[in-house]
Parts: C-alpha cells; structure tokens; sequence
C-alpha cells in the first residue's frame, strides 16, 4: 500500500486554497472514484485518521443500533464482506443496505470505522501490495491536509449517503 505526499497534487492545492469550498470539493473527489477506490479511501483514511475519528465518532454514535449488522458481516466469507460493502457504496438495494439506511449518521461514521478496525482479522482486508490509483491518493492527501473537524465532516459526508433509505425506496 503506497501513497505519497510529496508535493501538492491538484486536489490538494483545491482544498487548501479555497477554504470553505474544502469539504465540499474532498466529498465530491471522494464520491466521484470508483467504489474499490471509496472503500481503500475510507479504510486509508480511518486508519491513518483513527486516533482522532474514534471519540468522535463513537462518542456520538449509537453503534448498538448497528451491532446486528455487524456481527452479520463479521460472519460472512471476505468475498461477501466485500460485496456488502460494494453495496453500501453503490446504493444496491439489499436488507444490508436498508438496515444501514435506517442509523444516524454518526452511527453510519462508527460503522465504517468499526469495519476498518476489523479489517485484516474479522473483515476482509485491503488486498496485500495494493496501491492507490493517483485519484484515490490525491482525495487521501487532500483529507488529511484538512483540519480535523474538516476531516470529520467529509467522512459523515461520504458515509451518509451509501447504503439505502428504506422508507425513500419505492414499494
């Protein structure tokens, strides 16, 4: 797993020069890569950012609400945990999906860091030499260049909306 900072990538130079349009712009870089590219994101992200995203996340969350769930994804194959979280990206309509939609999106925050928290024992992890594609790097290093009540907002942002809305899905 390799990525760089080096230099200011686009991206980046966007987030820091424009201020308030920070968030904004790293969500809609985020939403915009490929959903294997979200997910490495996400799990980048949640571990180079843990320390800092857990009270936050876990202090507002209810993540008993969550806890089914879970433990159902802890005992699927790593294929079918990968496919769950696929899902939950891609908005697919499964009861996964739904029962996702239903949280608070502080919980949907715990959700994604209690996941990444179980990747590589419990949850299938970020295959070994994997490597940011350059758009997944650049949306990372613009995240992290972030503050981090920024940092916070672009993952509530980027994790609100996956999975499905069960009471919006039409009948």
């Amino acid at each position: 797993m390799t990525f760089t900072n080096d230099r200011p990538t686009t991206m980046n130079r966007i987030a820091i020069e424009t201020g308030t349009q920070a968030v904004p712009s790293a969500v809609t870089a985020l939403t915009r890569l490929s959903v294997d590219d979200q997910l490495a994101v996400l799990w980048f992200a949640y571990t180079e950012m843990g320390r800092s995203v857990t009270p936050a996340a876990l202090g507002a969350a209810r993540l008993q609400f969550a806890e089914g769930t879970l433990n159902q994804i802890k005992q699927m194959s790593h294929d079918e945990q990968l496919q769950v979280m696929r899902d939950l990206a891609n908005k697919v309509n499964t009861p996964i999906s739904r029962a996702y939609g239903l949280l608070s999106t502080n919980t949907k925050l715990a959700f994604w860091y209690q996941l990444a928290e179980w990747m590589g024992t419990l949850v299938v992890p970020v295959p070994s030499g994997y490597e940011l594609s350059a758009a997944a790097t650049e949306v990372l290093n613009a995240i992290q260049s972030l503050d981090f009540g920024q940092q916070i907002t672009v993952l509530r942002k980027a994790v609100v909306d996956m999975g499905v809305d069960p009471l919006a899905v039409d009948a």
